[in-house]
């Protein structure tokens, strides 16, 4: 899916939406580790993923962008260590000019407000002053692979980011995900308005329909209940 299209296509849809429309595929969910957040609130990212491991110095970072395209995400292994920031003003500005949409980091980041200042996505796990004091020896794949968390992730797949965090999801699949996605994003749209407007959820979810069905039958599961007339919210 080209950039702008993978952009459009997702712009409407959130982490959760797209989270359950993966379960409800059976594609495995893969989410950056809890705690890996925006700079700001109301943050929205989608972009092929580009991986660099970091191993003390920012040429890895200046290579990743040279190999990168317009729309890419920067995606940083930098092993979730927190005695060290991997990325500071100077890379995200170069990342931000040669137009990728985003930088996502598996550590922390420093000068916090030139980065707000420059107004490009970053996501980390949290902010250090100080800097790398080491300068250990590079993998031959730093530019092909990277992990976040458990997950490990390539130019197949792109990142997802918002408030909620950010999940990870193959590139062959997005449209899939997406229009799944948008199902489950409408269906609970319908049913917060018309909780608005006075019908509770349990009348929604016909509650004592399911109460009633589960005592006859005790192996029936609520998700089973809704899935019979299109009610989903859990997968």
């Amino acid at each position: 899916m080209h950039p702008e299209q993978l952009h459009r296509t997702y712009l409407d849809l959130t982490t959760p939406h797209v989270a359950d429309a993966c379960m409800r595929l059976g594609i495995p969910v893969r989410w950056a580790p809890p705690g890996t957040v925006p700079l700001w609130s109301g943050t929205h990212v989608a972009g092929r993923i580009r991986p660099a491991r970091h191993y003390g110095s920012v040429d890895v970072f200046l290579e990743a962008i040279e190999r990168a395209d317009p729309g890419d995400v920067l995606v940083v292994d930098n092993g979730g260590r927190h005695d060290e920031a991997c990325v500071g003003d100077l890379v995200t500005l170069e990342v931000s000019r040669a137009g990728l949409a985003g930088i996502l980091i598996w550590g922390l980041h420093r000068d916090t407000a030139e980065l707000r200042s420059i107004r490009l996505p970053v996501f980390s796990q949290g902010a250090l002053p100080v800097g790398p004091q080491r300068l250990d020896p590079r993998d031959p794949e730093a530019l092909e692979s990277a992990r976040c968390g458990q997950h490990s992730v390539s130019a197949a797949d792109f990142v997802l980011g918002d408030d909620d965090g950010a999940l990870f999801i193959p590139l062959s699949r997005a449209g899939d995900v997406a229009d799944v996605a948008a199902t489950i994003r409408d269906t609970e749209r319908s049913q917060t308005a018309k909780m608005h407007m006075g019908t509770t959820f349990r009348t929604q979810a016909r509650l004592g329909e399911y109460l009633a069905a589960r005592d006859t039958d005790p192996g029936i599961t609520f998700r089973q209940h809704l899935r019979a007339f299109g009610g989903e919210i859990e997968e």
